[in-house]
């Protein structure tokens, strides 16, 4: 019993090490590994116990052949009950079967070494040495056999729908953050092209730029919303041709504004795609610019206390509906703080809220590592 208890003990430990913060990239990438290696792990120390209790009644060569024999019969009743029983019983809710043939398979298993095993190998038995013990260690074997393989058989199977539901997560996140990075509204686009298409039959300045700028953003959404990070320099040449197609639109009326400060590092700081535009598209959205005449927008970056500095100030749309109603569609802060949580994890400030003045401000602040 007591040999039983530190078994279970054992795997208890090595199972709770699966949660381990040091085990968590190994587990990532080698989980396969660990799972096999926990069979391993059983089987030397089974071959240990086996050789120490065996030794009492045999001496070479019969304890080196009576070992080997209890292995290989043991690898079978284990295999048997770990690929078997397990998922054909416990892992389908038959749970009384399950622990019937886990009965049988424990009386018959030890029932047959107990016929076999002195009938094969000269055992020797004595008033010190009884069989009452080697019936003990058999049954205690035994159990600890099918006890371990339905333990392990159980729990791995939790473990790899533990497994696949991360992934399946991870997966999912993923693909729900390529769709806000790639996403440009389709509509946006389409009356784009109306537009360009319109402007073709005179001859004008404004269509060859509006292509040109047109033709820029699509190769940003095309090819560097793919990419894990870009430069901030990328980001911004996007949201300046998204708001040079505005202003070509609206005959370059709109009160747009940048102030860019520190540009020598647009080029060397890296940030995850669609953020600042993300943003920006909102407060093309919300602010009503080219639908209401007072209607502005300012942005703003620049590196203030070793922070990454956005802002964008807007007007509010006084009518809403017409917003409502407006071609581009922006994908919400909620996308926005989705990437955010991803990439910098308390390391970042995201304010956006209504200020005064009838005016919204959204503030970006991302620290730098």
């Amino acid at each position: 019993m007591f040999l039983l208890v530190n078994i279970v003990v054992i795997l208890l430990v090595f199972r709770v090490l699966f949660n381990n913060k040091i085990l968590k990239m190994l587990m990532k990438y080698r989980w396969g590994f660990l799972l096999k290696f926990q069979h391993v792990f059983f089987f030397f120390v089974f071959i240990l116990i086996t050789f120490f209790t065996e030794n009492y009644f045999l001496d070479a060569p019969e304890l080196i052949w009576c070992v080997l024999f209890v292995i290989l019969f043991n690898i079978g009743l284990y295999y048997l009950v770990y690929y078997y029983l397990v998922p054909q019983f416990y892992l389908s809710n038959k749970y009384p079967q399950f622990i019937l043939y886990a009965l049988i398979c424990f009386l018959v298993s030890s029932l047959f070494r107990i016929l076999l095993e002195p009938a094969v190998f000269k055992m020797n038995f004595n008033e010190t040495l009884s069989n009452t013990k080697f019936l003990y260690n058999v049954y205690t074997e035994q159990g600890i056999v099918i006890l371990v393989a339905s333990f392990l058989g159980i729990t791995k199977d939790k473990f790899l729908i533990e497994q696949d539901f991360q992934e399946l997560g991870e997966e999912k996140d993923q693909l729900h953050l390529d769709l806000l990075k790639s996403k440009l509204n389709p509509h946006f686009l389409l009356n784009t092209l109306n537009n360009i298409y319109s402007k073709s039959f005179h001859a004008s300045e404004n269509t060859s730029e509006s292509i040109l700028q047109l033709s820029k953003l699509l190769q940003y959404v095309i090819y560097d919303t793919s990419k894990e990070k870009i430069n901030i320099a990328q980001e911004f040449s996007s949201i300046q041709s998204l708001a040079g197609l505005y202003q070509l639109k609206y005959n370059n009326l709109l009160d747009i504004s940048f102030d860019i400060q520190d540009e020598e590092t647009l080029e060397l700081i890296e940030i995850p795609p669609s953020i600042f535009l993300t943003l920006f598209e909102n407060a093309l959205k919300h602010s009503a610019i080219g639908i209401e005449s007072d209607s502005f927008i300012k942005v703003q970056y620049k590196i203030e206390n070793q922070e990454i500095f956005f802002e964008i100030i807007n007007s509010i749309a006084k009518k809403k509906i017409l917003v409502n109603n407006e071609d581009n569609g922006g994908l919400g802060n909620e996308a926005v703080m989705s990437i955010l949580e991803k990439n910098y994890s308390g390391i970042f400030t995201f304010i956006s809220a209504e200020g005064e003045n009838e005016e919204y401000q959204t503030v970006l602040k991302i620290k730098l590592s």
